[in-house]
């Protein structure tokens, strides 16, 4: 662009004087030692204590859990809140108009392809795995403090709280740290890195320094944990895909951790392909499938119930949305504390866990656009795609389940089969809906070893393959190790949403400071100081005139006088349209 405006005989645009761009990469990637080193050797205990002393690692971790439920419950749900507010705020506020890279920079993707991407990365698996169950579940039972009179009103009940759980809330979470990241990058200069957006709260030298490795160990704890919980999600769902289908008679610890060792195998081979032939080849392979399933469901199911469901699920959840965000344990209700640690406080923790690695993926996508346009596309568009799953996948559940159709024996994990059993070509929708939580981690597993071996290299865009293989099978063995310390079996669920949790705990702290870091950076860009200052020269001017010209003036834009009499050419800008040649009357323009 810049090369352009100079073979035209123009000037750059002011505010590019004062940004540096992207930052240069190195060719050869280069390992940080110690994030790298530090969190290699954490996780390597936690594998090797799960491994030798399985029980007394549940032990611990539940110690743990119900500390933080019960101390730190509060914070995770305030935080979230506080999360969608920022978003929002910077979309509508002065800031929604910076560019995310060089003023005037167009998107480097198409609308479409931008939100089909950071969707699939973004939740793809966890929808396969709580599109029929988390309805259903809130159906057959509602949240504490709600008391539904009738089987519509716990319908509605059940659709406003899946909905607060996957649409608002989660993607103002990824909005905010990928802006940050985009910001920070493209438009400042910096490595890709979580800890280079702190610059302006904690100074340079300690964002590359002590201080930068720490949030950067956190931000990979975090990624790897969440991705690891995906990864179990996507187990415990094909396992059951395996009984539905009644290839086996039983899902067993064994066969568990062979399915996340293929899955594992899958992500590593698609990680170390680049994202050209890996990440964007898939995420097209399964937004295909799923777009083929729900429109089969939704014609094959209760169509016009589903149709009926839509606007009164958004009008439940408009409605309820300030009471469910205020849910905490001193909420009324019995067992609220417990239900919070299986749905809000887990969700709310996994999707922080998962902000790392979906931020800068969604970063990397998403240069070019505006702030606005960033948190308007991340936030509406996958939260309206949510609403139309859940709508048709929950819908149709509860709609069986109202008919007496459905087991009562079901697992959350195999209630997607079941549903799909009540239709026809049970047997090939089943195959799909295996083949599609497959592909979905994937997908999304292989973002996340990138992402890890981007952090541990120094912000480094493509890192080395025998970092991204190193981090994707200890996902894979740090999945197995949760299935394990929940049972296996009917606990393994418990054990994924434990561990979770606790390990995105220290991660919310680091995005609160983010996006106070990203405040002072965005009260610095050059767009808004030039703003700023061209208010206050405007505001001189007026007071000047009418204290000198007793309001007869008029203001005028043309070549600046140095103090010598010449014109300073440097400093011509273009006259304003409604320049007038002379006063004519006693009024300010």
């Amino acid at each position: 662009m810049n090369e352009t405006r100079e073979r035209n005989g123009s000037r750059s645009h002011p505010v590019e004087a004062d940004l540096p761009g992207s930052p240069a990469v190195s060719a050869r990637p280069r390992t940080d030692p110690v994030v790298f080193g530090v969190a290699a050797a954490l996780t390597l205990a936690f594998v090797v204590w799960g491994v030798v002393a399985t029980d007394t690692l549940e032990s611990v971790s539940r110690k743990l859990l119900d500390g933080t439920i019960r101390n730190g419950g509060w914070a995770f749900v305030l935080a979230a809140s506080g999360f969608v507010v920022f978003a929002l705020w910077l979309a509508m506020s002065k800031y929604g108009r910076i560019t995310l890279g060089k003023e005037g920079e167009q998107p480097e993707f198409r609308t479409v392809s931008w939100i089909a991407m950071m969707f699939s990365a973004g939740m793809g698996i966890g929808l396969m795995f709580y599109g029929v169950s988390e309805p259903l579940s809130h159906f057959i039972t509602p949240p504490p403090g709600t008391d539904p009179a009738d089987a519509n009103e716990a319908m509605e009940t059940a659709m406003a709280t899946t909905l607060f759980h996957w649409t608002l809330h989660p993607w103002a979470m990824y909005a905010v740290v990928g802006l940050a990241i985009a910001y920070s990058t493209f438009r400042r200069g910096r490595r890709q890195l979580i800890s280079a957006v702190f610059t302006p709260l904690i100074g340079e030298r300690r964002a590359n320094g002590w201080g930068g490795r720490v949030i950067d160990i956190l931000a990979i704890f975090a990624t790897l944990f969440g991705s690891a919980a995906s990864l179990g999600l996507g187990a415990l769902q094909i396992g059951s895909g395996f009984t539905g289908l009644g290839w086996l008679g039983s899902v067993g610890t064994g066969l568990l951790v062979a399915v996340i060792a293929v899955l594992t195998v899958a992500f590593v081979a698609s990680a170390v392909s680049g994202i050209a032939k890996g990440i964007q080849w898939l995420s097209n392979i399964n937004m295909v499938l799923a777009v083929t399933l729900a429109a089969f469901v939704f014609l094959v199911g209760p169509t016009i119930f589903i149709l009926d469901l839509l606007p009164t699920s958004i009008g439940a959840f408009l409605g309820d949305l300030i009471r469910m965000a205020g849910r905490t344990e001193a909420s009324s209700g019995e067992g609220v504390a417990d239900w919070l640690a299986g749905w809000t406080v887990f969700y709310w923790a996994w999707w922080i866990s998962w902000t790392p690695f979906v931020g800068m993926f969604i970063a990397r996508i998403s240069r070019g656009r505006t702030i606005r346009q960033f948190v308007g596309g991340v936030i509406l568009a996958p939260s309206t795609v949510s609403l139309l799953w859940f709508a048709i996948f929950g819908g149709s559940a509860m709609h069986l389940q109202d008919e007496k159709r459905l087991s009562d024996a079901s697992t959350a994990q195999g209630q997607l089969f079941d549903v799909l059993q009540q239709y026809p070509i049970a047997t090939v929708t089943s195959i799909v809906v295996m083949i599609l939580v497959g592909i979905f981690f994937v997908s999304g597993a292989d973002a996340a070893s990138i992402v890890m071996g981007t952090l541990s290299q120094r912000g480094s865009l493509e890192p080395s393959r025998g970092v991204v293989v190193f981090w994707g099978v200890l996902t894979g063995a740090v999945a197995a190790i949760m299935l394990l310390i929940g049972g296996g079996k009917g606990d393994a669920l418990t054990g994924l949403q434990n561990l979770t949790i606790l390990a995105a705990a220290p991660f919310t702290l680091v995005m609160i400071g983010l996006c106070i870091a990203l405040t002072r950076d965005l009260r610095q860009d050059p767009l808004i100081i030039r703003g700023r200052k061209g208010k206050e020269a405007i505001e001189t001017a007026v007071i000047a005139g009418h204290e000198k010209y007793d309001g007869d003036f008029e203001l005028r834009i043309g070549p600046c006088t140095s103090t010598d009499g010449t014109e300073g050419a440097q400093s011509e800008q273009p006259a304003h349209p409604t320049e007038a040649t002379e006063a004519t009357s006693s009024s300010t323009r």
